[in-house]
């Protein structure tokens, strides 16, 4: 009876409702927890270990690595590798170690079994070298080459240090020159390319205007031939120095690396505290604002979060007046018929069509349909090559509005609808006019709600992959959609996007082991911007209900 009563009471639900609460802020949170450890992990200066291990035949095999992972797994899954160990209960336990040196061994990952180690040691002098390609090189600096001639140096690792951050430098005025100077003559060039296709294609190649181009070309030109006597000169300085390494597992090997291979070199065993932090701040802040390397295994993502933020500021212009419009006349102007209440129906059931559907009909709409007739009515002089007619920023961030739409439609309505009839019949009692009492009342005490349907729907489409990949998103952008070339804002320009980016670099690395830690870093950064964005939504909406709560009862 009293149990009776107790569910009566609504208690039981309450607690279930708790539970269910408590669980989802659980798994959002471990969820976070996991993504920032394994993300951010990467970061750290973790400790070259030198471990020296039998083999099977029981000769001694010297190997430098950073531990990734240790596992405990049954000796019968290791077959004839443990069949000369004894392990604890059956068991054996092994370690990814990330040996680096790629480009000597073939491989940059190595599993080991710890039962076959007899030394473990971890130097001090022990070198991390990250480099453009083939990953990171670990070994001992041992000396300087400038012009392949040996340096004498009392401390061979300052002067390194000394020399790398002169090749930075060099390498930063490197690609300020290739990416702004030059890239804007080859831009201007192009530009004047097609503009004399054009006037070939209206009649109107003149001699006069032909000369004009040509001598623009020609001050073109020379400014380029200036710019790549600077440039190789640049080159030149850069790639006249190189250090020495040996490596552990070559006793005696010594390899020349030219110093404009090598991006940074830090000791981790050496470090102090104030030194590892600084080392992962900066190297954070290089993930943030660098470009992708290797294949998107190494480097930054600087172009995919600027393709994020951007192609979601454009579809938040392109569908903010769209979906209050039409959710405003919906409610305030629309007969309350049998067509409205389809018309309601409808944008309530594409809200949940599959958003592939949307991709596809934007390649075959926007980029085929609109992109084509778009080439041939105002770029005929770019012609066979698209310019609209294919994948690009513009594209992307209108099928994203069109999934992003009937979100904002119902929000503007549910908005208007929590408005009371009676502020309304008052407004019109004192003179004011339908359209007055919408502008400057009804939409005003509306917009929280219209402002969190939007919050919610760009939370949507900055974490939406599969219309993006047939509408304009790449593995690789040359360029950033907006830059300081005229018209500055390129809408026609493929561009990168954090999703598509976890997605390339998860599922499509031909190294997943370094891959790794990039798509926890990746979805980590992903994952706050939709979750501050849904924090920030369900607060307004929080707000508007107790802003309303007293009129609305």
């Amino acid at each position: 009876m009293k149990l009776g009563k107790w569910i009566h009471t609504g208690a039981p639900w309450v607690w279930l409702n708790a539970a269910a609460v408590s669980a989802s802020i659980l798994l959002v949170g471990g969820l976070l927890l996991l993504l920032t450890l394994r993300g951010t992990g990467h970061f750290w200066p973790t400790a070259v270990h030198e471990f020296i291990s039998l083999d099977e035949q029981g000769a001694q095999t010297r190997l430098v690595g950073q531990i990734r992972e240790q596992e405990h797994v049954p000796m019968e899954r290791m077959g004839d590798q443990a069949a000369f160990l004894v392990g604890q209960d059956g068991m054996v336990t092994r370690i990814l170690l990330k040996t680096g040196n790629r480009d000597l061994t073939g491989q940059d990952f190595r599993w080991i079994l710890l039962e076959q180690v007899i030394q473990q040691n971890t130097p001090l002098s022990m070198t991390v070298l990250e480099r453009q390609e083939w990953g990171v090189f670990f070994g001992y600096v041992i000396g300087l080459k400038t012009a392949g001639v040996l340096l004498e140096s009392r401390d061979v690792w300052t002067d390194f240090q000394q020399m790398l951050d002169r090749v930075s430098r060099l390498r930063d005025e490197i690609e300020q020159l290739e990416k702004d100077e030059i890239g804007s003559i080859n831009y201007r060039l192009e530009r004047l390319r097609l503009q004399q296709r054009r006037l070939q294609l209206d009649g109107g190649d003149s001699p006069e205007a032909n000369a004009d181009i040509e001598r623009e070309r020609q001050a073109l030109q020379q400014q380029y031939q200036s710019l790549e006597v600077r440039l190789q000169a640049l080159h030149e300085s850069m790639q006249q120095d190189s250090v020495v390494m040996r490596t552990a597992t070559d006793e005696g090997s010594d390899r020349d690396l030219p110093l404009s291979s090598i991006i940074d070199a830090w000791r981790p065993n050496a470090m102090s505290m104030t030194a590892r932090l600084g080392h992962f701040f900066r190297h954070l802040w290089s993930f943030i604002t660098d470009e992708p390397r290797e294949a998107n295994t190494e480097g930054g993502i600087f172009p995919a979060i600027y393709g994020t933020i951007l192609m979601v500021l454009l579809m938040t212009v392109f569908v903010t007046p769209f979906g209050v419009v039409a959710g405003v006349y919906l409610k305030e102007y629309a007969r309350q018929g049998l067509l409205t209440r389809t018309i309601r129906i409808a944008v309530n059931n594409l809200a949940g069509v599959p958003s592939i559907v949307y991709g596809v009909f934007g390649l075959g709409f926007f980029v085929y349909t609109l992109g084509g007739s778009i080439d041939r009515l105002f770029f005929e002089a770019a012609l066979p090559a698209p310019t609209f007619g294919t994948g690009g920023l513009f594209w992307a961030s209108l099928t994203m509005s069109l999934l992003a739409l009937p979100i904002v439609i119902v929000s503007t309505e549910e908005g208007l609808a929590r408005i009371p009839r009676s502020i309304r019949e008052g407004s019109l009692a004192l003179g004011a006019t339908q359209w007055e009492t919408l502008w400057r009342t009804i939409i005003p005490m509306a917009s929280p709600g219209i402002m969190t349907g939007l919050i919610l729907a760009v939370a949507r489409a900055a974490g939406e992959v599969a219309p993006l990949m047939l509408v304009g998103v790449v593995k690789l952008a040359p360029a950033l959609p907006l830059d300081g070339n005229y018209p500055f804002l390129h809408m026609e320009r493929k561009f990168m996007h954090m999703g598509f980016h976890i997605y390339d670099v998860g599922f499509q690395s031909p190294n997943v082991e370094a891959a790794r830690p990039l798509v926890y870093a990746t979805a980590m950064l992903l994952v706050l911007v939709i979750l501050l964005l849904n924090i920030v939504a369900i607060r307004m909406r929080n707000r508007l209900r107790e802003k309303y709560r007293g009129l609305e009862s």
